[in-house]
């Protein structure tokens, strides 16, 4: 507390006077996301920023985690029919659902841009992430919106444009429509090519009828989805994308019918479900009639939003990994076992450090992204953007499910059962890998950044500007093994680069985990640099020599064992984020 009595940031984080995650302030307690904050945000906009993640780290970390619990054993139920056997469809949400719903749409992003408040995009990503903490499913309701959002203002026709974009601006929850995206049908996941769904023209309208597998947020009130208009070519270059809104321009319900709802392992809290487009009113959002323009194409205007919200998954998986930490550091400063309390035992505080530094590579990664987005007409920061997007989610969707892993562990047989938080965080990371493509998928989109966008040329250009800006004697050590890293990561880009298809697919996962942690150490490295600049303290450095040391540093003859104890003496100011005397870090890594 400052002498006004305002909230301030902690400096030092004592986990022992806390009884639970719930119920803290999550921004307050993250000072790693207020320097992220300082980094990205222009001066005369931090004071903004800083006041309104104040408020959203309380509303996170009290209420809306709360209410997360509740509506994990209460989740969405559907309505097939009506008391006359009427096919309505509808979505029956929790009480608790709808007020944190409210809450998110009136405190969050949406209410902040419709009361004329400036959201740059890092600030958004921070909202998302602090929001990931609470329930990663709620993300995913509200989260596709403002993809939606883009497509109708851009593209719609403007009698549509006129009547849908009020709901998805609207400054009031009552009035408010959620955006969605159907891609998924029962013959084709990732496979896009195979969508079955047809489009067919009825005088100046369109209508749609086929079947969409899995359906994130299946009561969306606007929802973007891909079909083939009859006579289209086969193959990805005849699908268009179009806008099924809830209702049809008349006002009466669309020819949307939700089968079932998944009975899922987590994310409970966002309606997953089946559905049948029958006769749907649609408005398309791409040329049906020039598929062959590549502007035009429905899959190219689909993938701009796909890749939002690609960085928005890698942002919940980010989330997943912070709770995690923050649940176990507060277990560990309580929980005794032999004599002493867990966080003093050698293991523990090796296990918790490396949560720290996981975090903080991830955390680089995904802010430093999201920065790019509004770097319109930088051809440079378009293609960065281009192959950081999948670095970001490859590691932040894995990151959540391990370090949830890692976190169920800490709590033993506590972390395994639903009453406690753990549980539901390991439930819902695992969705994380999959939403917007599995792994495999995003190591491929790697490769198609390089092959079609050279996208590796920026990002290789962005770890040197990082490692030219590292230039204090106490991150030699680290910056040298990074050096040597991208030189590595040089040789397997010239390598792919001669192979064929079939060896360069083989290798997408070892290449894109290389890139993404050299991307990671880099920007640690960066911070680092910024942090001995303005405090003189080495923490950041602490963390990265960590996270290199894990990632990127060359195999040791005793597999890493030796007589470093750094892990051990430098715990409590790496995971209370306290500031360290540069001339105590090590002097190798």
């Amino acid at each position: 507390m400052t002498t006004e009595g305002k909230m301030t940031r902690a400096e030092s984080i004592d986990y022992s006077t806390m009884d639970a995650a719930i119920g803290q302030n999550w921004y307050l307690t993250d000072p790693n996301l207020g320097t992220v904050m300082d980094k990205y945000i222009a001066k005369d906009e931090r004071q903004s920023a800083e006041d309104t993640l104040t408020r959203w780290g309380e509303l996170c970390g009290g209420p809306i985690a709360s209410r997360a619990e509740v509506i994990d054993r209460n989740p969405p139920r559907l309505d097939r029919y009506d008391e006359w056997g009427n096919d309505v469809s509808t979505i029956v949400h929790h009480p608790e659902a709808i007020a944190t719903k409210r809450d998110i749409w009136e405190e969050g992003p949406i209410g902040l841009a419709n009361s004329g408040r400036k959201v740059p995009t890092v600030l958004g990503s921070a909202f998302t992430y602090l929001l990931s903490q609470s329930d990663t499913g709620m993300v995913c309701s509200t989260g596709m919106t403002g993809g939606v959002e883009a497509l109708v203002d851009k593209f719609a026709p403007p009698g549509v444009r006129e009547r849908v974009l009020p709901h998805l601006q609207s400054p009031t929850f009552a009035d408010s429509w959620d955006g969605a995206m159907f891609m998924t049908e029962l013959r084709g996941g990732s496979d896009l090519a195979s969508s079955e769904t047809i489009a067919t023209q009825v005088g100046d309208g369109w209508i749609l009828n086929g079947d969409k597998w899995f359906c994130s947020n299946v009561d969306a009130g606007a929802i973007a989805t891909l079909a083939r208009p009859e006579g289209a070519d086969a193959g990805l270059r005849g699908l268009t994308l179009f806008l099924v809104p809830a209702l049809k321009s008349d006002g009466s319900r669309n020819g949307v019918h939700i089968k079932r709802l998944k009975d899922k392992l987590g994310t409970k809290s966002v309606p997953t479900g089946e559905i049948d487009f029958v006769d749907a009113e649609a408005f398309p959002l791409s040329n049906p009639k020039s598929a062959s323009d590549s502007e035009a194409r429905g899959l190219n205007r689909m993938m701009s939003m796909v890749n939002g919200s690609r960085l928005g998954v890698a942002t919940m998986g980010l989330g997943i990994m912070r709770r995690s930490f923050f649940e176990s550091a507060i277990y560990a400063a309580h929980r005794t076992a032999f004599g002493k309390r867990l966080d003093e035992l050698p293991l523990m505080r090796e296990t918790l450090v490396r949560m720290v530094a996981a975090i903080e590579g991830v955390s680089a990664i995904v802010f430093e992204t999201a920065s790019l987005v509004s770097a319109t007409g930088d051809e440079s920061a378009r293609r960065l953007y281009r192959i950081l997007v999948p670095l970001s989610k490859l590691r932040g969707a894995r990151g959540g499910l391990e370090l949830a892993s890692q976190a169920v562990e800490v709590f033993g047989g506590n972390g395994y059962i639903e009453n406690w938080p753990t549980a539901r965080q390991l439930r819902d990371a695992q969705c994380h890998t999959i939403w917007e493509g599995t792994e495999n998928i995003i190591c491929l989109d790697v490769l198609r950044s390089m092959v079609k966008d050279s996208a590796h040329d920026a990002l290789l250009d962005r770890i040197d500007a990082a490692l030219d800006a590292a230039t204090h004697p106490a991150l030699a050590p680290t910056k040298d093994v990074i050096a040597e890293a991208r030189r590595d990561a040089q040789e397997v880009i010239a390598f792919l680069g001669r192979a064929d298809d079939d060896v360069r697919q083989l290798h997408a996962r070892r290449a894109g985990t290389l890139l993404s942690d050299l991307a990671q150490a880099a920007l640690l490295l960066e911070a680092a640099q910024e942090e001995l600049d303005s405090t003189g303290s080495a923490r950041k450095a602490a963390v990265t020599r960590f996270f290199v040391r894990d990632r990127l540093a060359a195999g040791h003859p005793l597999r890493g064992i030796d007589e470093d104890r750094s892990v051990l003496d430098l715990f409590e100011p790496i995971t209370r984020y306290a500031p360290i005397d540069p001339n105590v870090l090590p002097s190798g890594v």
